[in-house]
C-alpha cells in the first residue's frame, strides 16, 4: 500500500485527488499538511489522519511514500523540491510551476532523488484527444494550419471560485494559468511547440488577475494555435477545432460529438467515434511507482506547458510576442 501525504487543500481540485487516493486500491491517505492550518486540521479530521503544522516534519515522517501537491502555485517549487529531497514520489496539480527556471529546479531534485513525478493533465487522456491524435496520424487534415481550443466557465461572475484564486501572488496569474492550462497543452499536443506566444488579458470583473484571456501560438511553418479561457462566460462549451490543408475537425459545438470533413475521405461531414479514455494521470502515477517507470511524455508536456504559460504572461505584461527561446 502506498501511503500518501496530502500537501494542502488550496486548489479547488484537491478534494477530487483525495477521492482518487481513497478509491485507488493501492493508495491511502496517511497525513495532511496545509499552509492554512485551520483548513488543514479540518481536512485531517475529516479523513482521520494526523495534521502537521510543519511541512518538514511531515516529509521527515517514516511511512509516507508519496505526496499529492495542491498548494498555491507560488509554493510549488519549495514544496516539491523538499518532497523530492525527502524521497517522496510526487503527484501535482498543474502547472508544475509558473516559470521554466522553477520547473528546472523541481526536475533536478526529482532526478537526483529518483522519485516518480506525474502532473495532472487530464484532458490528454480523454477519448476525444486520443481520437484527434489518430485523425492527425492518419493524415486526414493534411498539414495543420490552425488549431483552436476554448475552455471557459462563469466562476468569477457567479462567484463560486474561492477568493484566493484571484490572488496574483498565490496563483501567478488568472484564467489562463488555471483553466487555460487545458487548452494550452492540447494545442501543444496537436500542433507542437511554437516559436512564440502573444497573449491578451481582460479584466471583466476587475480582479487582480485576468478573468478573460486569449493566447496565440505562432509557428515557423505559418500555422497558428489559439488558446481561449475565461472565468466570465456562462454557457461557453469546451470546444476544439482543427483546420488543415485537406480537412477540418470539430468537437464540442456544443455536444461532445466529433465531426470530420476531409478531401481525402470524400464529400460531407462524418462523425468520428471516440475511443475509451486512457487511465487517469493519477493511476498512471501509481503504476510508475509500482513498476519503476517514468512518466516521460507527461512530464515533457508539463514542462512545455509552463514554458508556454510563462511566455503568455510575459507577452500580456510587455504587450509583445515572446519567443520561447527568450525564457531563462
Amino acid at each position: 500500500m502506498i501511503k500518501v501525504g496530502m500537501l494542502s487543500y488550496w486548489h479547488v481540485h484537491a478534494e477530487d485527488y483525495t477521492k482518487q487516493v481513497l478509491e485507488h486500491e493501492e493508495t491511502q491517505i496517511a497525513a495532511v499538511w496545509d499552509e492554512d492550518s485551520a483548513r488543514g486540521r479540518e481536512k485531517a479530521a475529516k479523513y482521520g489522519v494526523p495534521f502537521y503544522e510543519s511541512l518538514d516534519e511531515l516529509l521527515g515522517r517514516g511511512g509516507i511514500d508519496a505526496v499529492v501537491v495542491d498548494a498555491p502555485t507560488n509554493l510549488h517549487r519549495e514544496v516539491m523540491v523538499k518532497a523530492a529531497r525527502a524521497g517522496k514520489h510526487i503527484f501535482t496539480e498543474k502547472v508544475v510551476a509558473a516559470t521554466y527556471a522553477e520547473v528546472r529546479d523541481i526536475l533536478a531534485a526529482v532526478r537526483e532523488a529518483g522519485v516518480k513525478l506525474t502532473v495532472s493533465l487530464p484532458r490528454l487522456y480523454d477519448g476525444y484527444a486520443l481520437a484527434i491524435e489518430r485523425v492527425l496520424a492518419e493524415g486526414h487534415l493534411g498539414r495543420l494550419t490552425l488549431g483552436r481550443v476554448r475552455l471557459s466557465h462563469n466562476g468569477a461572475v457567479a462567484d463560486w471560485l474561492p477568493a484566493h484564486f484571484y490572488s496574483l501572488e498565490q496563483c501567478r496569474g488568472g484564467a489562463l494559468i488555471d483553466l487555460g492550462c487545458h487548452p494550452m497543452y492540447l494545442v501543444r499536443r496537436f500542433l507542437g511547440l511554437p516559436e512564440s506566444v502573444s497573449a491578451a488579458f481582460g479584466y471583466v470583473t476587475g480582479k487582480e488577475v485576468e478573468d478573460n484571456a486569449v493566447a496565440v501560438l505562432q509557428y515557423a511553418n505559418g500555422a497558428a494555435g489559439i488558446v481561449e479561457a475565461g472565468f466570465v462566460n456562462s454557457h461557453s462549451p469546451f470546444s476544439i477545432e482543427l483546420h488543415g490543408t485537406e480537412g477540418t475537425l470539430l468537437f464540442g459545438f456544443p455536444d461532445d460529438r466529433m465531426l470530420l470533413r476531409s478531401n481525402r475521405r470524400g464529400s460531407g461531414w462524418e462523425t468520428v467515434e471516440l475511443p475509451p479514455n486512457r487511465p487517469s494521470a493519477f493511476r498512471q502515477w501509481v503504476d510508475h511507482i509500482r513498476q519503476g517507470t517514468e512518466a516521460e511524455d507527461n512530464v515533457a508536456m508539463a514542462v512545455d506547458l509552463t514554458r508556454l504559460m510563462e511566455a503568455a504572461n510575459r507577452s500580456a505584461a510587455e504587450h509583445r510576442p515572446v519567443r520561447l527561446d527568450e525564457l531563462a
